[in-house]
């Protein structure tokens, strides 16, 4: 079943929207729905920075120890 939705939007958004559009070829409802399921797909739960735990050498108490630093 189908859900209509209605979105109020500042006017560059919706320029851009049209000029999307008609570059595309597709109609702005069909652009508004893939940026939805594109929102959708990325908001998972995943931290794209975690991919980065890890990765960095140094003391494994550096950030409780006060007043470390190399000078």
């Amino acid at each position: 079943m189908s859900h209509t939705i209605s979105v109020r939007v500042e006017p560059d958004l919706a320029a851009w929207l049209e000029k999307a559009a008609a570059e595309s070829g597709l109609s702005r409802g069909q652009i508004v729905r893939d940026h939805l399921r594109k929102a959708k797909d990325s908001s998972k739960g995943e931290k794209p920075f975690m991919s980065l735990a890890g990765t960095i050498n140094g003391p494994k108490d550096l950030s409780q120890r006060k007043g470390f630093s190399r000078k």
